[in-house]
């Protein structure tokens, strides 16, 4: 009779590998060969560095020394600007002292000197004529263009060095013009009195306007009839610098 394998004394029957016990014992042989390949690739690198990473320093990197190019670029560039700002040769001298007379000559630049104020107006209400003259008209009794160009050409005459008639610096295209007892100036309209106000030599500007024969003719109907006429002397005044067009206006034929 045989004997059973269950049966007490018998053989014992030798354990077989399970499955699950199979699978750990690949799972662990496979993390060894992870290990040890990690290792020999790696040869002390780190693995987790990110390539974006390294490629955004590398582009920082190379736009920091563009700018620092840029920057010496800039520096250079500022330095000569400077020194051609700066240049103070003989050329540049003689533009700008000629550039300076054209100024003065021209009008446009402020002028303060010593010089005086010539007033002219109109006779009062009602005047009559002075003993021994005839009674005047109308036209007898007011300014005239003439009057004030008479002024005006006496101290250019005198040496005048600028010339403003009421509140506007004269220039070579300035024409005193007449309408009736009002001035027309540059575009804009006066009523007496009127100031002509000039910088030079006082004694000379005087002298001109003593020896000019249509400021003589003009006297005579201050003594006649009352004309307004009054000279001021002034150790200082400032004509501030013509600022309008400097255009030239002339008439054009029709058709």
């Amino acid at each position: 009779m045989s004997n059973s394998a269950d049966s007490p004394g018998g053989p014992v029957r030798r354990s077989r590998w399970k499955p699950v016990r199979l699978l750990t014992a690949a799972v662990f042989a496979l993390a060894g060969l992870i290990f040890v390949t990690s290792f020999n690739t790696a040869r002390g690198t780190d693995l987790r560095t990110d390539a974006s990473m390294l490629k955004l320093s590398d582009l920082i990197r190379q736009r920091s020394e563009n700018n620092g190019t840029l920057e010496e670029s800039m520096v250079a560039v500022r330095e000569d600007v400077d020194a051609l700002a700066q240049r103070d040769d003989g050329s540049t001298r003689a533009e700008d002292a000629k550039l300076k007379a054209l100024e003065k000559a021209a009008g446009t630049e402020a002028i303060r000197g010593g010089g005086l104020t010539v007033t002219l107006n109109d006779a009062p209400p009602n005047a009559r004529a002075a003993p021994g003259y005839p009674e005047p008209q109308a036209n007898d009794l007011v300014i005239h263009q003439q009057d004030l160009q008479a002024v005006v050409n006496a101290l250019w005459e005198g040496g005048a060095r600028g010339i403003r008639v009421m509140d506007q610096r004269l220039i070579s295209t300035s024409a005193v013009r007449c309408v009736g007892n009002t001035l027309i100036l540059q575009g804009r309209v006066y009523s007496p009195p009127y100031k002509i106000t000039a910088v030079g030599d006082r004694k000379a500007l005087k002298k001109a306007l003593g020896q000019s024969p249509a400021i003589e003719n003009y006297q005579l109907y201050v003594q006649a009839y009352g004309l307004g006429w009054k000279v001021d002397e002034h150790e200082a005044v400032t004509l501030p610098g013509y600022s309008g067009t400097v255009d030239l206006h002339y008439a054009k034929p029709v058709g």
